[in-house]
């Protein structure tokens, strides 16, 4: 089991993760966090759980979490509007990558929107929600799932191939207290870049990490579908994707697929 004691005794966090909600098993982090954020949760809580029986990834798919993996998500009470949350995403897979080359030197490659991946295989997914008090974001919800300390036999089989394990990767269990320690101060570290309007500098940062910007790609988006050649993210996260014709395209959520290798 994670040792919650542990992590408090040695964080080195200012706010984030000060004050942690630990669990056994949940149904999904992300949502008993935006039950605590409506019920006024500190700005910085953290609630993590050994096992997700509902866990979710973007558009309500299931995101499989034994135990094992580093399930969590963080309650951030900074004003922000909902359109911020693609930057949130883009951060914390900065945070990602910078946790996992400072702890393990592991090169990350990112996927848009989401994903962090090492040697071409997801290693972590984020999902980046707001929790909406009438007309206003009373918090944003980032959960961050990493596949830590389990076989790759603990998930369905359509996932081996294009999925990885730390377990799998360095070949012997990590200390997930450690793991979650650093990268909650990686995270509170990038945010606070956010905050300062420094963003440029972690974008820059994400796509050094983006393998696909560049590649033919297949987008999928809500009913629409289309080829083009990556280019690059805006500001607000966006991709940038340039269409068979010349046309350049915002693509602001859908599924990427890298064509050329």
């Amino acid at each position: 089991m994670i040792n919650v004691g542990k992590i408090k005794s040695t964080i080195e966090t200012e706010l984030v993760g000060k004050e942690i909600r630990y669990f056994q098993m949940l149904s999904s982090t992300n949502t008993v966090a935006k039950d605590y954020a409506g019920k006024r949760a500190k700005d910085g809580t953290v609630v993590v759980a050994e096992i997700q029986t509902q866990g979710r990834g973007r558009l309500n798919r299931p995101w499989i979490s034994p135990k094992g993996g580093v399930w969590l998500s963080v309650i951030l009470r900074t004003k922000l509007a909902a359109e911020e949350a693609p930057k949130i995403t883009l951060i914390a897979s900065v945070a990602v990558a910078r946790t996992l080359h400072r702890l393990w030197n592991l090169k990350s490659e990112v996927k848009w929107p989401n994903d962090v991946l090492i040697g071409g295989k997801k290693i972590c997914g984020i999902l980046t929600e707001a929790s909406i008090a009438g007309k206003h974001v009373n918090a944003i919800i980032v959960g961050i799932g990493i596949n830590a300390n389990f076989d790759l036999e603990d998930l369905p089989y359509d996932l081996w191939k294009s999925t990885t394990t730390l377990k799998e990767v360095i070949g012997k269990h990590v200390n997930r207290e450690e793991l979650i320690c650093v990268l909650l101060k990686e995270f509170e570290e990038c945010f606070e870049l956010f905050k300062e309007r420094k963003i440029g500098r972690l974008l820059d940062e994400w796509r050094e990490m983006a393998c696909f910007l560049g590649k033919r790609i297949e987008v999928k988006s809500f009913r629409e579908n289309w080829a083009g050649k990556a280019i690059d993210i805006d500001e607000s996260g966006a991709l940038i994707v340039e269409l068979d014709n010349g046309e350049r395209k915002r693509v602001l959520s859908g599924d990427v697929t890298v064509r050329e290798i």
